[in-house]
């Protein structure tokens, strides 16, 4: 059986060329592991793979998604381990690349079996994140799902709802659930890699790649994206640079404004992605280098 290769890095980190370079390498075809790039309204302010890169080897899961669907972790997982079955079938190797820890998470540790949502209790929740406010909450959450709670932004309201919800319906905690989970891979049917770049270096790459968005039309995304008026809450209206970017739309700051504030945010996801690379993959390789020769080198070494 052909082992999959994961490559998890911050975002910014060259983890698509890295894939890319690897596929053609080794006939390989690849599978997207980023929770923004499964939506099909951004591609620029997603960096996901251009038309041209994307003919150069096959590419699954990004830009399948409308962004008015609640696309989960359950739904990932299971659309990746079947590309992955078709990918094996054809006797190439997997490459899943992308920067949510979570997907690698489920797929090399499980996924909890979370009872499915209450829609009375979600719209009621979400009418009181509403009128109190998400960090509110966030608070709630953290007095009695401590565990949970250390793990969530406090404005992250989706999973904030959620983590509340599992505990109305169930009484137990989320991270109760993830303790008892199985993985969906054997550990002899994966080979993992980190990309660790040097921080100061990846924020610069990001401060660039941001303005190189805007060149490229991201603005246009935005509006484009403004105009279907969807709900908020939606995990696609958190894309890094869509929030600065509608405000500006509406007229409430300045187009630099918003810019310096998407860099911002996403070097502060860069950020919480090297704390989660730390924590939650300890055992993983990491490699420093930029230089794509040598990443090259290191994930065939695995």
């Amino acid at each position: 059986m052909t082992r999959a290769l994961l490559i998890m890095g911050p975002t910014a980190s060259g983890k698509s060329a890295l894939a890319l370079a690897l596929a053609e390498r080794l006939g390989g075809e690849i599978i997207n592991a980023d929770s923004m790039q499964v939506y099909r309204d951004f591609r620029i302010l997603t960096a996901r793979p251009t038309q041209e890169e994307e003919a150069r080897a096959p590419h699954h899961l990004y830009g399948r998604v409308d962004a008015a669907e609640l696309y989960s972790t359950g739904r990932w997982l299971t659309d990746a381990l079947e590309a992955i079955t078709h990918i094996r079938g054809r006797n190439k190797t997997p490459i899943l690349v992308g920067g949510t820890g979570l997907y690698f998470k489920a797929l090399t540790e499980g996924l909890a079996d979370i009872p499915a949502a209450d829609p009375e209790l979600r719209a009621a929740l979400r009418e009181r994140a509403d009128r109190e406010g998400a960090p509110a909450l966030h608070a709630e959450l953290a007095a009695r799902d401590p565990q949970t709670a250390a793990r969530l932004e406090p404005n992250d309201v989706p999973r904030i709802l959620r983590a509340i919800e599992v505990l109305e319906t169930t009484g137990e905690s989320i991270a109760a659930f993830q303790a008892n989970t199985t993985p969906a891979l054997a550990a002899d049917e994966w080979r993992g890699l980190a990309l660790a770049p040097d921080r100061e270096a990846l924020y610069a790459t990001i401060n660039t790649r941001f303005g190189v968005m805007l060149e490229q039309g991201a603005l246009d995304e935005a509006r484009a994206f403004a105009a279907r008026g969807l709900d908020p809450a939606l995990p696609a209206m958190k894309a890094h640079g869509n929030p600065a970017l509608a405000a500006h739309l509406r007229g409430e700051m300045s187009l630099a404004d918003a810019a310096e504030i998407g860099k911002r945010d996403t070097r502060r996801y860069a950020k919480r992605q090297f704390t989660w690379i730390a924590n939650q993959m300890p055992d993983w390789p990491r490699v420093a280098e930029s230089d794509l020769n040598a990443r090259i080198a290191a994930a065939l070494a695995l």
